[in-house]
């Protein structure tokens, strides 16, 4: 039986993946070592449950992962799968083939595809959850727009297709719900404390009540 591998297409070699980590970038200590500027020193990951495998993207480089053309957070895998990451192609090789049930096909992609830029969007949108402060809420628009150097209507109109997109109703704190909703699907992570521990990813409170209880 073929052992799960990753290929990389520039340079033919083939580099088994680990039976739960495979680190993909540019950096010296990765298990996939991408030498090209696009590619970040930590860029994603591919982890396998078992007979399956996903790439995660590491939300560390500007370039982003693709998985057949398409921009992910994070993504089942397939036999076959072209991955990029920046301008490096790879080809997944060796996972178990199973055929799939419909419910199973609809699962795959319950998660929708974002864009690059509506993974910045969320990303800033998380940004907070970083802080230290006990009622921390989401970025506004107006923040985002500021982080991301846009204009704050650019912001606005991708927030309104991220809500389409994650299915977030009108109400209030539409945009607390969002990004307790991008966090709990891990379409953005919050980066490692200058400790090095690792924080909890925080929920948000209802900002109503937050402000009710910090007065």
């Amino acid at each position: 039986m073929e052992t799960p591998h990753i290929r990389i297409e520039s340079t033919g070699a083939v580099i088994r993946l680990r039976p739960d980590v495979t680190t993909i970038g540019r950096g010296k200590s990765v298990d996939v070592r991408l030498e090209h500027p696009s590619v970040s020193k930590l860029h994603a990951e591919i982890v396998r449950r078992g007979p399956y495998a996903y790439v995660s993207d590491l939300g560390l480089s500007r370039h982003g992962t693709r998985v057949n053309g398409k921009v992910v957070a994070q993504r089942l895998l397939e036999n076959g799968d072209v991955l990029s990451f920046g301008a490096q192609r790879c080809r997944i090789g060796g996972l178990t083939v199973e055929d799939a049930a419909p419910e199973a096909e609809l699962r795959r992609y319950a998660t929708p595809e974002l864009t690059r830029r509506e993974i910045d969007v969320v990303a800033a949108l998380c940004k907070p959850g970083l802080s230290d402060d006990a009622f921390v809420t989401p970025a506004t628009a107006k923040d985002i727009a500021a982080d991301l150097v846009v204009t704050e209507a650019a912001v606005k109109q991708h927030l309104l297709r991220l809500y389409q997109k994650l299915k977030i109703a009108e109400g209030p704190n539409r945009r607390v719900r969002l990004a307790n909703e991008v966090v709990a699907r891990g379409l953005v992570r919050p980066l490692p404390a200058a400790d090095h521990s690792s924080p909890a990813v925080r929920a948000w409170p209802d900002e109503t009540a937050a402000s009710q209880i910090a007065s």
